[in-house]
């Protein structure tokens, strides 16, 4: 029997958005209003493109909102209890070789968790991270090449509601 032979193909310009959406509106989703306009003012910061891959993390709770509200493909990743969302992103950067299978990294959170695995895979890609400024911690805004603010005011949508 032949061994089979794997080639590593390189990334070509391929991209991962990773979202923590309960960072980005602010705690836990309860309403489509809050998903629309996460998706509307991340779309600002970070320009999609046809090709990016997807992630999006939340809570238990906030799945069902989360799921049903966002518009076009994404892979949607929840587990229950304290940091869940972030505990589930740093999973699939730390075991789905992220770095090695694609050239752009972009992580919409602001939390200081992500800070040792940015500046690890600063090293193999080109990291962005895109957070709400007065959310993103110091630490991470520091390992990451490039910082996006994004233009989303929770207070806003809870007031229109």
């Amino acid at each position: 029997m032949a061994a089979i032979m794997y080639t590593r193909k390189p990334a070509f310009g391929r991209r991962i958005v990773l979202i923590d959406i309960e960072n980005i509106v602010g705690g836990g989703v309860l309403m489509p209003e809050q998903v629309q306009a996460a998706q509307a003012a991340i779309a600002a910061a970070v320009v999609p493109r046809n090709d990016d891959q997807i992630v999006i993390a939340c809570g238990r709770f906030s799945v069902d909102v989360v799921g049903f509200e966002w518009r076009g493909p994404r892979r949607l990743v929840f587990r229950a209890g304290m940091n869940g969302a972030d505990l589930e992103l740093l999973d699939i950067l730390e075991t789905e070789r992220v770095g090695d299978r694609f050239a752009e990294i972009v992580l919409v959170s602001g939390d200081g968790i992500f800070a040792e695995v940015v500046s690890r895979l600063g090293l193999h890609a080109d990291v962005t991270v895109a957070s709400r400024a007065e959310s993103c911690s110091r630490r991470l805004r520091m390992a990451a090449k490039r910082v996006l603010d994004i233009d989303y005011d929770p207070n806003a949508i809870m007031e229109a509601a």
